[in-house]
């Protein structure tokens, strides 16, 4: 079978700006920089996911560390953007595809109020949000 792992980082210090005449904008939602900021020996990009209403958008940077799944960078990019607007409980877009959200919440869930095995029954509902 085939399988990749992606490190999603948030929390970085980089940011983008759009230069328009003598202006500095946001980057609109969506933008992918893949080129001259990230390094050539790796296989990463950042991603603006979101809009923000004031201030600077912060991206969203991804390093693929494994890959077997062949699809093209260009497809990567685009799958994990649209993982963004998969999250449930909002109706925008958020900074980190929806799974790496789901598990951050469950994580943080067990290891503040769970101290035993979730009840089976749970396993296919998103008893965490």
């Amino acid at each position: 079978f085939t399988l990749a792992f992606i490190v999603v980082k948030k929390r970085i210090n980089t940011r983008f700006f759009l230069k328009r005449g003598s202006d500095f904008q946001n980057p609109p939602p969506g933008t992918v920089i893949d080129i001259e900021l990230t390094r050539n020996e790796w296989y990463d990009f950042f991603i603006v996911s979101q809009s923000v209403q004031d201030g600077t958008v912060t991206p969203t940077h991804y390093n693929v560390i494994y890959d077997t799944i062949g699809l093209s960078p260009n497809t990567v990019q685009r799958l994990t953007y649209c993982l963004c607007h998969m999250y449930y409980n909002l109706p925008g877009i958020i900074r980190v595809p929806a799974p790496c959200h789901y598990a951050h919440k469950l994580a943080y869930l067990v290891g503040q109020s769970i101290h035993q095995e979730p009840n089976r029954s749970l396993s296919t509902r998103l008893f965490y949000l």
